[in-house]
């Protein structure tokens, strides 16, 4: 009997046909290909056991001049910020309402967990967050339950509820104090795209803006753009006001920690900040803080492509003036700003259809804008990413990349990604890389979820695709984090979790499902039937943490590229299905076909595997 020694491009190949892709992998989940080899992807665990609130769509990470190693994460409802494994709360707050506002203002019922609040033209909307300080027991309420971060549900303009952990043993008409205070924080915005009605759903001068009583109009999920400005944290919501929190000059971070993050507007000294901006980021190499597409110097309506930027070292300053750098400049073409990148030396602008490049001249003009292409796209503001100075990103139809020239990015699995993909809510869609396996990961929604429950890999080394199904929000792979940072928040969960990525081999605890299946591959020319009865594997289990790892092993006759794979018992041909484990040397069959496919999976617990060549005895076996 003669051995085929069966080996496979890497790479999953979508573009054509099961049977054309012969010699390539046609599906998979959770599998990435090393050193040209399928193997299992690493595994997730919970960084802490902390919870925040809101779906977060965008982390940044920085070490501080005095070693503080933050993470600053921004939800739809919540900013915070992640230090030594603990979440701390820089929610802006709206207003803050103190005596005589406040006193006594707590009303209990006997028995009930609901506790009424009565402040005068309190203007909080149902789901906002307020926190109570100096408050004293009320009817049986402990001041604890009480002084706390609540979630409101109003019932007019002066009085609200909210919902505490110990039953009222007594009611009481108003109580608690007159040392109260109560801090709103601002209101959350969209988890995710939803459609709203009539006359100021939007604001005026978006493509959002209200159209009148009986017409929809989209009204877009929180995003927030986060950077930092030395040891201070630049936080914008998109399409909307400017924050900033001081990390202050104290060695010890914690007592900045407990500050909440303030409009940049309100610092002492602050002049023409822009009130809204779509985006804004530092120019790190020369200190400049820039809002794109922002309310002009003067202030008035946003212009949708303006780009304007404060005095060099003084965030606060946005005040043009001969003896100072703050300016503006205006993008030429297109209706807005999409997305505004830093790279090493330049920042990268993208409007709908166009690329620019923004750069620090470091003479009275400050910065130059020059159009790099035209007639492109880009699908969601955070769908690209900056890697060893060229920029990769996701269009309407198609992946680029930027290397000082733009180029269309060949994907082997483009028509399987664009036509299951819900490009309604395309604004989800993030991108981040994985360096240890010089790996691009976009998550995005497909067509059954209104949520990214998959994902798309370009491995910028070897030059190939995969894909496979997983549910992550936002994606952080810092140098200065062990390992890449994830969350994820589902659609029906207040709260949500962040995970070490490529941590272990399990999916936090759980068993990982995995698997690879290759394209059809011809056992002989022409039409003539092979039998075989014998395959020698060739798997490497060596990072497994089972005692005993082990996967299924599946060969997947077939006759005709049309017809499905054998699966009776009673024909020659059928799916032979085994598991392999670590002494595994032969698995033994009876498979009589004219093509033939691989399929290997695992779902225990523990296990992790590489495959490597496998090798296959064949002989003729007859024409019918």
């Amino acid at each position: 009997m003669a051995f085929i020694k069966l080996q496979f491009r890497p790479g999953l190949n979508r573009n054509v046909t099961n049977y054309s892709n012969e010699g390539g992998w046609y599906d998979a989940d959770k599998v990435r290909f090393f050193s040209g080899l399928p193997q299992k992807i690493g595994g997730w665990v919970k960084q802490t056991t902390q919870q925040f609130n809101g779906v977060c769509r965008q982390m940044m990470n920085y070490v501080t001049s005095f070693v503080d190693n933050l993470l600053v994460m921004g939800t739809n409802s919540k900013l915070y910020i992640e230090v030594g494994g603990i979440i701390y709360n820089i929610t802006p707050i709206r207003a803050t309402y103190t005596t005589t506002a406040t006193d006594n203002c707590f009303a209990t019922t006997d028995t009930s967990t609901t506790v009424t609040v009565t402040i005068v033209a309190h203007g909080g909307n149902t789901g906002d967050t307020v926190s109570f300080t100096g408050a004293v027991a009320v009817g049986g309420v402990p001041a604890d339950d009480l002084n706390k971060d609540h979630v409101i549900d109003v019932i007019d303009v002066d009085t609200f509820v909210i919902t505490v952990t110990t039953p009222a043993t007594s009611t009481v008409a108003a109580g608690g104090g007159t040392s109260i205070i109560a801090s709103f924080e601002i209101a959350p915005g969209n988890k995710l795209l939803v459609q709203g009605y009539g006359w100021g759903t939007g604001t005026y001068g978006r493509s959002y803006w209200g159209l009148g009583s009986t017409v929809p109009v989209d009204l877009p999920q929180r995003d927030w753009w986060l950077d930092n400005f030395d040891n201070d944290v630049v936080a914008t919501i998109r399409n909307g006001p400017i924050y900033y929190w001081e990390r202050g000059t104290n060695p010890d971070v914690s007592a900045a920690l407990n500050n909440r993050a303030v409009l940049l507007s309100s610092l002492s000294g602050a002049t023409d900040v822009p009130t809204i901006a779509m985006q804004t980021l530092v120019s790190q190499n020369d200190k400049h803080l820039l809002a794109f597409g922002c309310t002009p110097y003067g202030g008035g309506d946003p212009d949708l492509l303006l780009i304007r930027w404060s005095n060099q070292d003084e965030p606060k300053n946005w005040t043009p003036e001969v003896t100072n750098s703050a300016g503006f400049i205006r993008v030429s073409r297109g209706s807005r700003i999409v997305r505004a990148l830093a790279t090493r030396q330049e920042i990268l602008v993208w409007t709908e259809g166009q690329l620019y490049s923004l750069q620090f001249l470091g003479t009275t003009d400050v910065f130059s804008l020059q159009e790099l292409a035209d007639n492109i796209s880009m699908l969601s503001p955070r769908g690209c990413v900056a890697v060893n100075n060229q920029v990769y990103w996701m269009g309407h139809d198609k992946f680029y990349a930027y290397t000082g020239a733009i180029q269309t990015l060949p994907c082997s699995v483009r028509e399987y990604v664009f036509t299951d993909l819900n490009y309604t809510q395309a604004d989800q869609i993030i991108c981040g890389t994985n360096e240890g396996y010089n790996e691009i990961w976009w998550f995005y929604p497909s067509n059954s979820s209104n949520w990214n429950d998959r994902y798309v890999v370009y491995n910028h080394l070897e030059e190939i695709w995969y894909y496979g199904t997983m549910e992550r929000t936002a994606w952080l792979d810092s140098p200065l984090r062990d390992f890449p940072q994830a969350v994820t928040t589902g659609q029906n969960v207040a709260d949500g979790n962040i995970f070490f990525q490529e941590y272990g081999v399990d999916a936090d605890g759980t068993a990982m499902e995995s698997y690879i299946q290759s394209s059809d591959f011809d056992l002989s020319d022409g039409d003539q039937f092979m039998l075989s009865k014998r395959i020698i594997p060739d798997l490497n289990f060596s990072e497994s943490e089972a005692a005993e790892p082990e996967v299924n092993f599946q060969v997947r006759p077939r006759n005709f590229p049309g017809s499905t794979f054998q699966s009776d018992v009673s024909d020659s041909a059928n799916v032979v299905e085994t598991s392999v484990g670590v002494y595994t040397d032969q698995i033994f069959l009876r498979a009589r076909a004219r093509q033939m496919a691989l399929k290997i999976s695992s779902d225990g617990l523990g296990v992790k595997w590489q495959l490597g060549s496998p090798r296959i005895d064949v002989r003729p076996d007859g024409r019918r």
